[in-house]
């Protein structure tokens, strides 16, 4: 599949966002290394610390089904740029640091991979 493909279908689950309070309504598709497809969208709460981005809500689904390594992750926001906060950027390094991550900002489409975004990944190394 195209990346076009994934920012349109990420734009389709922005759609089911529920964002009462900040009114920015985000879509994330995640897509493992076989090319399973995670949709995702963000869910607000009036404690704003329970809220959960789309990054989150795709790969606590994937994750919950069994996957836990992924390729690429396309992020939309109607209303701004729609790159990952930190606390996404990490726990997604938490599966796939070498990921490329896909997003609009002002029209135009940008690819990184998640360790550009993320460079100093924290890690708790076993002993």
């Amino acid at each position: 599949m195209k990346d076009e493909e994934y920012i349109k279908m990420a734009k389709k689950a922005s759609e089911k966002a529920y964002a009462p309070y900040s009114g920015i309504k985000v879509g994330a598709v995640l897509v493992s290394e076989n090319g399973k497809i995670f949709e995702g969208c963000n869910i607000e709460n009036a404690s704003f610390g329970l809220t959960v981005c789309a990054e989150r809500v795709a790969l606590l689904k994937a994750v919950s089904e069994g996957t836990k390594n992924f390729s690429k992750i396309a992020i939309v926001s109607g209303k701004q740029d729609a790159a990952p906060c930190g606390a996404c950027r990490q726990t997604l390094a938490e599966f796939s640091p070498e990921m490329t991550v896909i997003w609009e900002k002002n029209g135009k489409v940008i690819f990184r991979t998640l360790r550009e975004l993320l460079p100093e990944i924290f890690k708790i190394k076993n002993s």
